[in-house]
């Protein structure tokens, strides 16, 4: 299983296509039949289009009208949704288009059907679309992309961006079709300035590779995505799309997540206007805070360009420490402890004890099959070890066993590869299985309770599911592994990912702490957020992108009208 997977996330680009084999062919665009990625074309007026349509007639006649995307099946995406294909209605994407797109790109784009499936299909998700994207194009430069965002907004065909295609809620997928605009060949790291510890990317740098370019300087970008289990594959998330959900991980708990860690970034908006979010400056009192809004905008509201990221020291000395409990409780009220205590740990990191057990099988380990808290404690020799022993007391207290602590290199390595290859582990448990993974992140004190009380549901349940939370901020994740092919694990999946959202909610957590929305968690907003916050996400939405070409589809859901 585990090279089967690997076979498949390492995939290289197919090679593209010469610029005169791009004519449209009678049925290049139409549906394949019987293939994982068929897609489905249409006919009428798309529906993300619809609306605007109404506003204009309303608006000659001067009656009032609410904006949203009619003709869907408002439940699709929305809440109460249970649908696992995302639907929609394809813009049809006519020669002029192509030729136009050809003229600034060259060879750099693909009407390759296979190459569109595959980036029509989330790498690491279950989520699926009824359609796939018409065209993928793989900008070298922001005028390159600058240019193909006026095209498209002049033809008024959908843009999906396209990063490190870690994303696990279908924020990729081509559900009305149009254009994917695939930004690895965006990958120049442009300036670094040692004395203000910042460094200035293009949207295709992959955090890993970044951070290995850092280290002969002594410094590091402190953001962990956790999506190690694809470093095989390539850098995994990419600085573009860890800025578009407003990711975090493991460091968030010392850090802080993206938007903490972004000085300013450069993103070209869907009339084609190129913005700049701010100066090099630590902080700014100038204006509205533009790049928070593209942060975690999915996007949505533009596509990102270019990103100035705030960077860290390399820590002189660092000490990760592993310590069991009897319950899951136990451990996740340890975590709280050390948060309370004042301790500054970079990393609290909760297994459970099935995850603990999937780890023992896939990698021949002997471990106590119990749940288990791992952290990483950094700063001056004697600083590290003094933390170190605080948090042992506190374990201890809690019924902590078996407190281990190591500050070799290789043996530190060796500790965090457990958690790192959490889910290949859970992959290696349940093979051909896939993974629903929840992404709930709750008050620090209500914890321990939601964990508590989401784990009695699991350990209930005929699924395999494994807990992986980073706990020191009150994120956690279930890997809840299901067999594609059985309808009846999927609604079960589903069953425990709603009732452990709705047990966030109700706790004054969120859906997702780190994930984003996409099309899997836009059901849960309007309870989380309220109608009136998605009325206001919408108004902003229609102004900066009245087409509604970008990534249509996603964050906002459909049934919201203004």
């Amino acid at each position: 299983m585990a090279a089967a997977l690997l076979l498949r996330l390492s995939r290289s680009r197919r090679a593209l296509l010469p610029l005169s084999s791009l004519r449209l062919q009678t049925s290049a665009l139409q549906p394949q039949p019987q293939t994982a990625c068929s897609s489905a074309g249409r006919s009428r007026l798309p529906a993300f289009l619809s609306f605007l349509a109404a506003a204009a007639a309303a608006s000659a006649g001067g009656v009032a009208v609410a904006l949203c995307d009619s003709g869907v099946d408002h439940r699709v995406g929305g809440k109460d949704n249970t649908e696992l294909v995302v639907s929609g209605e394809r813009k049809h994407v006519s020669q002029g288009f192509i030729d136009e797109l050809a003229s600034f790109l060259g060879e750099n784009l693909t009407l390759d059907y296979d190459e569109r499936c595959y980036h029509g299909k989330p790498q690491n998700s279950f989520h699926k679309a009824a359609n796939v994207p018409d065209v993928v194009v793989f900008p070298r430069s922001q005028d390159e992309v600058h240019k193909t965002v006026m095209t498209c907004n002049k033809y008024k065909v959908p843009i999906v961006p396209y990063g490190g295609a870690t994303s696990i809620e279908g924020h990729t997928l081509a559900p009305h079709g149009g254009v994917c605009i695939d930004m690895s060949s965006m990958k120049k790291i442009k300036s670094l300035h040692v004395e203000d510890m910042d460094v200035v990317v293009e949207p295709g740098v992959g955090w890993i590779e970044l951070n290995e370019y850092l280290k002969p300087y002594g410094l590091f970008f402190p953001l962990d995505p956790g999506n190690t289990f694809i470093l095989f594959a390539g850098p995994g998330a990419t600085i573009g799309g860890m800025c578009a959900t407003r990711c975090s991980g493991s460091l968030a708990v010392r850090y802080g997540t993206m938007r903490d860690n972004v000085i300013n970034l450069q993103a070209v908006l869907p009339n084609g206007d190129i913005i700049k979010t701010g100066s090099r400056a630590r902080k700014s009192a100038a204006g509205y805070d533009l790049a928070r809004l593209i942060i975690g905008s999915e996007g949505t509201l533009g596509v990102i360009t270019e990103v100035t990221l705030r960077l860290q020291k390399l820590p002189s000395h660092s000490v990760v420490a592993m310590c069991n409990f009897q319950t899951i409780k136990d451990a996740a009220d340890v975590a709280i402890a050390t948060m309370h205590s004042g301790i500054q740990v970079s990393r609290v990191e909760l297994l459970d004890e099935v995850q603990i057990r999937a780890i023992n099988m896939a990698n021949g380990k002997n471990l106590p099959e119990e749940p288990t808290l791992m952290f990483e404690f950094i700063g001056t020799e004697a600083y590290a070890l003094e933390q170190t022993l605080l948090v042992q007391k506190i374990a201890t207290e809690h019924h902590g066993t078996d407190f281990v602590f190591v500050e070799e290199p290789d043996a530190k390595e060796e500790l965090w590869k457990i958690r790192k290859e959490a889910l290949w582990a859970g992959f290696a448990m349940k093979p051909n299985h896939e993974a629903m993974i929840t992404d709930v992140c709750v008050p620090l004190s209500r914890l321990a309770e939601c964990i508590s009380v989401s784990k009695k549901k699991l350990d209930a349940s005929s699924l395999t599911c494994l807990v992986i939370a980073h706990a020191g901020d009150g994120n956690f994740h279930t890997i809840i592994l299901f067999d594609p092919s059985q309808e009846d694990q999927r609604r079960e999946a589903e069953r425990l990912n709603h009732f452990m959202v709705h047990t966030a909610l109700s706790m004054e957590g969120t859906c997702t702490g780190e994930h984003g929305v996409g099309t899997g968690k836009m059901k849960y907003l309007e309870k989380e957020l309220g109608i009136e916050s998605l009325r206001t996400m919408k108004r902003i939405k229609a102004v900066l992108d009245p087409n509604n070409i970008m990534n249509p589809g996603k964050l906002i859901p459909p049934h919201v009208c203004i």
